[in-house]
């Protein structure tokens, strides 16, 4: 039996609930072989993040052309980036080896509030990266950082979403999760000039620690089987909205089911 497989390149977190470890356990989940490369390792749990260490650009580097060069992924995502030379290392990379199908969650702020993006590296990934994406990712905060611009409704999304799909040049999924005062949770996609808005029952309740890399590395994974821009994303958002629901406690602590499919 021959499964394609996808490359993470993101921060490790210890908690278990994003990052690399939510992106690979999604992978499986789908059917897809899941291979990484580690840019930062945090001290955090579902509470905060406590301390991050960053691998060296030039490790980071190995680690992806290893990868890629034994496994061929067919997809790529990337998450925690951190800094504007690791940002670069990973641009340099994909460009040399040629990598399609990138999907870019600009991860820049964790659900805690910590800073997982250093203040002057946006610029370079805007420029490295967000030009060379198929798709980017971006929830509401993390728009609203990269627009300069407050999203408080589905016309603002649009608008946004509108906004930097014609500066950078890539398809956008804007995630509207935790937008207020909505029953829905709503993501606005726009694929050249179509445009989608997806919805999916709001789930009250659930702390959604991690469901960002866990919806980007659906959306990858579906992309290594195949699947177009639009048929990946539709069928990630049924994924994640799954994962949410049924969510359970682990001492306490909410974490996504991405083996939901088992049940």
């Amino acid at each position: 039996m021959t499964i394609p497989s996808a490359i993470t390149i993101a921060g490790s977190d210890s908690g278990g609930g994003a990052g690399i470890q939510a992106d690979l356990k999604t992978f499986a989940a789908i059917g897809v072989h899941g291979t990484c490369a580690i840019t930062c390792i945090t001290a955090q749990n579902p509470d905060g993040v406590n301390g991050i260490e960053t691998c060296t650009p030039r490790h980071i580097g190995k680690q992806m052309t290893s990868v890629i060069e034994g496994f061929h992924p067919r997809a790529v995502k990337t998450g925690m980036l951190y800094s504007a030379e690791i940002i670069r290392e990973v641009a340099n990379v994909l460009k040399k080896t040629g990598m399609k199908n990138l999907v870019v969650d600009p991860v820049m702020v964790a659900t805690s509030g910590a800073a997982l993006l250093k203040p002057k590296a946006f610029e370079m990934m805007a420029k490295r990266l967000f030009t060379m994406a198929a798709l980017i990712t971006p929830n509401l905060d993390e728009a609203a950082l990269i627009t300069g611009v407050r999203l408080e409704s589905v016309e603002d999304m649009r608008d946004a979403a509108k906004w930097m799909q014609q500066r950078y040049g890539a398809s956008i999924l804007l995630k509207g999760g935790h937008l207020k005062q909505t029953r829905e949770a709503v993501d606005v996609l726009r694929i050249g000039s179509d445009e989608w808005i997806l919805t999916a029952p709001y789930i009250r309740g659930v702390r959604t620690h991690g469901t960002g890399c866990t919806y980007s590395a659906a959306i990858t994974a579906h992309l290594a089987q195949g699947l177009n821009i639009e048929k990946s994303v539709f069928v990630a958002k049924e994924f994640i909205t799954n994962a949410i629901a049924n969510s359970h406690e682990v001492n306490g602590n909410q974490v996504l089911d991405v083996m939901w499919k088992r049940l």
